[in-house]
């Protein structure tokens, strides 16, 4: 029962990031720019979290002043995120957009290669060749005018894709000394405050947003920020995170399917055929890395 629960916690918030996609697309098309739909989601995300974690029994608040640096690095780390994430998603399709993003455990991959010392099986080397031949297709780079008019899409895609994998590996080394919602609080306040330093502070404030628009804004900073992430973390607690990741794919399907049913997006079938290669890269990858984890656990029961 409680697997059971883990994995629709999962699907939901996977089912929750893909409609905060096609929401931004279609404020997008509505004369929204990226950067200010990223600056007004980390703002009001973390507003609504922080008076959320104020008010609970536990100190989620509490962190120690030497590691305010720490958070105001995961912070900008976040901000660029965010702020590449929807500049791809503004110039390409939804799906294409994030499924360049789910390039980035193979980057985190290298970074392990490069710099942990980890062994490049052959088994990995196939993992990578799918996951870069699936997005050489999502992106149409079999159609030079299609790849042309998209370039700067797809370069600052990648280019996100990189951030994540960093930001993930930051953000990794702060689970191990705080909750996950003081992470995710303060990545999303500091990403907040370079916006406003980096962005023209406060601008929203007097850009003349309809009520249809604050709207979509608020869905995005709820629906597509805090509750997905929150019922990602409760999957956890059900289900090995290796699941919880293969099962987060759905992501980039659901994210093709309410594209097409809410803004006319459509892939071509190489497109599908690139986006079912890429997810069928992390899947693999992920399994090896369970098998990796479990490896050690079973020679040691053999011995026991």
């Amino acid at each position: 029962m409680k697997t059971t629960r883990g994995y629709i916690y999962v699907l939901l918030a996977a089912l929750m990031w893909a409609s905060s996609g096609t929401a931004g697309k279609a404020l997008f098309e509505g004369g929204m720019t990226p950067f200010e739909l990223v600056q007004i989601r980390v703002t009001l995300s973390s507003l609504l979290l922080g008076v959320v974690l104020a008010i609970s029994p536990k100190e989620y608040l509490k962190i120690r002043w030497k590691d305010v640096g720490y958070f105001l690095v995961l912070g900008v780390g976040m901000a660029l995120v965010q702020g590449t994430y929807f500049f791809t998603i503004s110039k390409i399709q939804v799906a294409a957009a994030i499924l360049i993003q789910y390039l980035s455990p193979f980057f985190v991959a290298f970074y392990s290669i490069l710099f942990w010392k980890e062994r490049f099986t052959g088994f990995k080397a196939l993992a990578l060749l799918l996951s870069f031949g699936g997005c050489y297709l999502v992106v149409g780079g079999y159609d030079l005018e299609l790849l042309k008019m998209n370039r700067l899409g797809i370069m600052v895609g990648v280019l996100s894709a990189i951030l994540f994998a960093g930001y993930s590996l930051l953000g990794e080394r702060g689970m191990h000394r705080y909750r996950p919602w003081t992470v995710l609080f303060y990545a999303l306040l500091f990403a907040a405050l370079s916006w406003h330093v980096f962005f023209t502070p406060f601008h929203y404030l007097k850009a003349g947003f309809s009520a249809a628009q604050w709207g979509w804004l608020l869905y995005i900073s709820v629906i597509g920020t805090i509750l997905p992430f929150g019922l990602y973390f409760m999957g956890v607690n059900y289900i090995r995170s290796t699941r919880a990741s293969i099962t987060a794919t759905l992501e980039p399907i659901s994210a093709g399917l309410m594209a097409f049913l809410f803004i006319g997006e459509t892939l071509s079938p190489l497109q599908i055929l690139g986006g079912i290669l890429v997810i069928g890269a992390v899947v693999l990858l992920q399994l090896r890395q369970e098998q990796d984890k479990l490896a050690p656990i079973l020679i040691r029961g053999k011995k026991a």
